[in-house]
């Protein structure tokens, strides 16, 4: 009788193994790609929906582009060991006493925003954590900019921070930030010899060791792989080895004020970029000894006011844009009308055409302002 019992028990498992086994066994990449329909029998109507808008929609990171692409720029310049890795924003210096900065010509990426007394300070973004060299001079923290840096999933640096809205604002957020004042001077932040005995003012003598950045992440047991919604490029670029003029008005000069600073750009039609100045002089990186180029200029106007109670001048600056906020897209010697958003703190900034479509950049690297409204000047 046992044996009778065992024998319908195998006859009845293998009968449901060969039943299970008709269909084709999935490979390991089509298992990984798919690990709902593995874990539920039958996807609901919601999820079938999202697969089908999966398939139908071109993702931010289209199969064509190169493994290696930048995804700052959209050039193929990644080493092997920064494919799929988190880019970094530094904070600079950017005032008179500073000056010159160094490091910042092997930036893909410059922000230029006000600060107290209506100066500026940069963020300069690297999209290779493997390649960045030393910077100088490293400030402090202002609120809007670790906001403009967790868009691209960077990791943050600095010196110093605002002790008001810039700790309240960055100690609300989910963002791997490097402070000097915490690691102090040796391994990851030193400051310049050669300018103190210069005599340049201590503030201004600030150096980050960017080639230490890798050891830096891994030391600290910070992340190193991009979010999965960060693994498109930053920006909608053109074709690969295409460029393309926005159909607007000339724009070989521009002016972007920003109150008691500005910068000007003069447009080189033979290297198909501009070249940045520090107000009227050029802007140089001193260590490399060359001027700071662009291939897209973008000033994005924004609503600027001082903070209510604060004594030392710090900023509000809406980050958020909308429909209505206004900027200018430059590249290729002509200037078009745009409009800008960043949807959330963790959101990519978007830039739209006069149709409301996502515009699309000429790949190369970038510079972005934001000021105030009617202060960027074109000239054709």
């Amino acid at each position: 009788m046992k044996k009778r019992i065992f024998a319908l028990c195998s006859a009845l498992l293998l009968s449901l193994t060969v039943f299970a086994g008709c269909g084709s066994k999935p490979t390991e990449e089509s298992a990984a790609s798919e690990p709902e329909a593995t874990a539920t029998a039958a996807p609901t109507a919601e999820a079938e929906s999202s697969a089908a808008e999966s398939t139908a929609e071109p993702t931010e990171a289209p199969s064509t582009e190169l493994a290696n692409v930048n995804l700052l720029t959209g050039l193929p310049t990644l080493t092997d060991g920064a494919i799929g890795k988190r880019p970094v924003a530094v904070m600079v210096n950017n005032v008179d006493a500073a000056l010159p900065q160094y490091g910042i010509s092997a930036a893909d990426l410059i922000f230029e925003l006000p600060v107290e007394y209506d100066l500026t300070r940069l963020m300069a973004v690297y999209g290779d954590y493997t390649q960045i060299p030393e910077v100088c001079s490293i400030r402090s923290c202002r609120y809007y900019y670790p906001i403009l840096a967790v868009g691209f999933d960077a990791v943050y640096v600095h010196w110093g921070i605002d002790p008001t809205i810039a700790t309240e604002t960055i100690n609300s957020m989910e963002i791997d930030h490097f402070d000097a004042d915490y690691y102090g001077t040796g391994k990851y932040f030193g400051r310049d010899k050669d300018r103190i005995n210069a005599g340049y003012a201590w503030e201004h003598t600030g150096v980050f060791y960017g080639t230490k950045v890798p050891e830096m992440l891994e030391d600290s047991n910070v992340r190193t792989d991009l979010k999965e919604d960060k693994m498109g490029t930053a920006f909608k670029f053109v074709e690969m080895d295409k460029n393309a003029a926005p159909s607007g008005e000339d724009a070989k000069n521009i002016r972007v004020d920003f109150g008691a600073n500005y910068s000007t750009f003069s447009y080189d039609a033979d290297k198909h970029v501009y070249m940045k100045n520090y107000q009227n002089k050029p802007h140089m990186d001193c260590k490399t000894n060359e001027q700071l180029q662009f291939e897209n200029v973008i000033v994005l106007e924004a609503d600027i006011s001082l903070r209510p109670n604060d004594v030392d001048g710090h900023k509000l600056i809406n980050w958020e844009g909308g429909e209505n906020a206004k900027g200018y897209y430059i590249s290729e010697g002509k200037m078009v009308p745009i409009t800008w958003s960043k949807a959330g703190m963790y959101d990519p900034l978007k830039f739209f055409d006069a149709n409301g479509n996502e515009l699309q950049l000429n790949r190369g690297k970038s510079y972005i302002a934001f000021t105030y409204a009617g202060n960027c000047k074109v000239e054709g």
